[in-house]
């Protein structure tokens, strides 16, 4: 029987690469099963596609086909019969719920805490977690793991390399605070 934490990933941390890649990394060390809809892909390739004009569509089906690959179970299917029995403050987030419940997911991982009243989503035995909450809490879990995936996501950033210091800057202007005081005090 498997203990990991399984995890729905709404698009908002899927969107900034930087969460999206630490996420996937700590997933690939074992710390978490991540989860998504082809719903979810879709709403974050979307809004990125309309924010960074230097991005393209087929750049980005590229990394959600790497995702796909790296972790074949990820892909939530079957869920859709939930959606509308659900009642959410935003009604465009019912899919995320109903595929967190389909799964059978602990947890959901969302910046967008407002959108998910605890009240409403506790009931389905789901927590709802801000990005930063939830991947601290797998490094303070595993800190090994945590800093091999984060020292390899540093590693991969090769245009243009940055720095360890530089990424954990960049996870406190991303609101990563507690991920990056925590990674800090470890490397």
């Amino acid at each position: 029987m498997n203990d990991l934490p399984v995890a729905v990933l709404d698009a908002c941390v899927l969107y900034p690469a930087p969460i999206r890649d630490l996420l996937l990394n700590l997933a690939d060390f074992d710390l978490f099963i991540p989860r998504w809809t082809d719903e979810i892909q879709k709403e974050w390739t979307r809004n990125l596609l309309a924010n960074r004009p230097d991005l393209s569509e087929t750049q980005l089906n590229r990394t959600i086909k790497a995702m796909d690959e790296a972790f074949p179970e990820s892909s939530i299917q079957g869920y859709e019969s939930l959606i509308d029995s659900l009642s959410l403050p935003d009604p465009n987030d019912r899919h995320v719920v109903a595929a967190a419940i389909y799964s059978k997911a602990d947890v959901v991982v969302t910046a967008n805490l407002a959108d998910f009243p605890n009240s409403f989503i506790n009931q389905f035995g789901i927590q709802i977690q801000h990005p930063d909450y939830f991947i601290a809490n797998l490094i303070h879990r595993q800190p090994a793991k945590g800093v091999e995936a984060f020292k390899r996501q540093v590693s991969f950033l090769k245009n243009p390399p940055m720095t360890e210091g530089q990424i954990l800057e960049i996870f406190s202007r991303i609101g990563l605070t507690a991920v990056s005081a925590k990674l800090s005090e470890m490397i």
